[in-house]
């Protein structure tokens, strides 16, 4: 088991990062927040350049690492369009994207938006996207469905993992900016990052950063050699994803302090358009639940264990 992508992957992840940097960056997502009809128009130059949507992630495991490095990219510029959810296409459906969510309320960030999209939930019932309720904040738009079939278990794993990769792109970033702030802001005549506690705070984010890292190759690996505890892995990789979450972004909040919260900086950004990815299709509560059911007795394997 080799828990790291290949250097074919990181070097697409590094390419897809100068990419949308160069197609505007961290002032993409302000742009779509103002036009959200805008979003295809403003990043599917830079995905196309890429060669975003020829990557097969179902079933060339090259593709699946280098379709994981550019969701990891994805996030870390907030990027403004379901790059993951693109991704996770159904092969066996006439639809542009994939999106995993609730039995009850289904919601998907995709105001503005006017690709085919396909639902799933966690049983693996798939259905046609056939309406979308009024925008809300960060792109989030209730869904109207059109039941098609219950064959959508193959479809779980790789629409709940995919997405994960872009929350950890946006962790990566969070901290990397959270860094370089206490390493700038002086107090009491010394930088910030000079004093204990802060380093401390740091110290117990970067270590939830880092598991969720190594959880989330081990998730990918799942899926490319087809375990049968593909979900259960998924589900797991989503549980501690998004209780990472909630340490980074409270510790890098804290350390930010007032200016965190203010579009100036690009951590509100950051925070603001992680929150679909930690609530749809369920938040920590429900996808403890879910992991819990599909677990069972027989508990989990491999390196959740």
């Amino acid at each position: 088991m080799l828990l790291d992508l290949g250097k074919d992957a990181k070097e697409y992840g590094r390419q897809a990062l100068r990419a949308f940097e160069m197609a505007g960056g961290d002032q993409l997502v302000q742009q779509a927040e103002t036009k959200p009809e805008l979003r295809d128009s403003l990043v599917g130059p830079a995905l196309a350049e890429l060669g975003a949507f020829d990557l097969d992630p179902r079933t060339d495991p090259d593709g699946l690492e280098a379709a994981a490095a550019l969701c990891r990219s994805a996030g870390y510029w907030a990027l403004p369009y379901p790059v993951a959810e693109r991704l996770a296409v159904p092969t066996d459906l006439d639809s542009d994207g994939l999106v995993v969510v609730a039995q009850n309320r289904p919601a998907a960030a995709l105001a503005g938006l006017e690709s085919r999209w396909t639902a799933v939930t966690v049983a693996g019932d798939r259905s046609s996207v056939t309406g979308r309720g009024p925008a809300g904040p960060a792109f989030v738009t209730e869904l109207e469905l059109s039941a098609l079939d219950a064959g959508g278990a193959a479809d779980v794993p790789l629409g709940l993992v995919l997405p994960c990769w872009t929350l950890l792109g946006m962790l990566d970033r969070a901290l990397e900016l959270t860094i370089a702030h206490v390493s700038l802001r002086k107090q009491f005549g010394q930088t910030l990052s000079s004093f204990q506690g802060v380093q401390f705070q740091l110290t117990d984010a970067e270590v939830e950063r880092s598991g969720v890292d190594i959880l989330a190759k081990y998730a990918l690996w799942s899926i490319a050699t087809g375990r049968p505890e593909a979900l259960d892995d998924a589900l797991a990789l989503r549980m501690a994803a998004l209780e990472a979450a909630e340490v980074v972004f409270r510790v890098c909040h804290q350390l930010h302090g007032a200016t965190g919260f203010c579009d100036e900086t690009t951590l509100s950004w950051l925070s603001r358009y992680s929150q679909p990815l930690r609530r749809l299709p369920w938040g920590i509560s429900a996808t403890r639940d879910h992991l819990t059911r599909t677990v069972g007795a027989h508990g989990l394997s491999g390196l959740y264990t």
